[in-house]
């Protein structure tokens, strides 16, 4: 017996990954038309992020504003989970931010600015926002 090990064959062989289909409906994350927006707060009045949308692309997305830290980004999770929810429901994208105002309760830890749902040239206005 010699003392130097063999390396294992299935050690060397390469992995080979295949997307599986299927997983919850979501919005496209990506416009490059005009898309209505909602500033979202916190308790404090404090901006912690935008929700966007287009119906045209079918698309629609949360964006957290970075000057909010990590509670904004963990409060944020209510709002993305709202549009996927939304998507399962077949809802259009601005149909999804309709809801959010009407639904929108300031008593929560976040909450849709009132009148503050507006119109940007394009997504990555939004996200110039969302990155002060």
């Amino acid at each position: 017996m010699s003392s130097e090990q063999r390396p294992n064959p299935r050690l060397n062989e390469d992995l080979l990954f295949d997307e599986a289909p299927g997983g919850p409906p979501r919005y496209n994350s990506q416009s490059h038309k005009p898309v209505h927006y909602l500033t979202v707060a916190d308790r404090d009045g404090e901006t912690i992020g935008y929700v966007w949308a287009n119906d045209e692309d079918d698309a629609a997305g949360w964006l957290v504003r970075k000057a909010g830290g990590d509670e904004a980004f963990n409060k944020g999770a209510r709002w993305a989970r709202r549009l996927h929810d939304a998507k399962a429901r077949g809802i259009a994208p601005t149909a999804a931010l309709a809801e959010m105002i009407k639904e929108s309760d300031p008593s929560k830890s976040s909450h849709v600015v009132p009148g503050s749902l507006t119109e940007a040239p394009s997504v990555d206005v939004v996200r110039g926002l969302a990155a002060s």
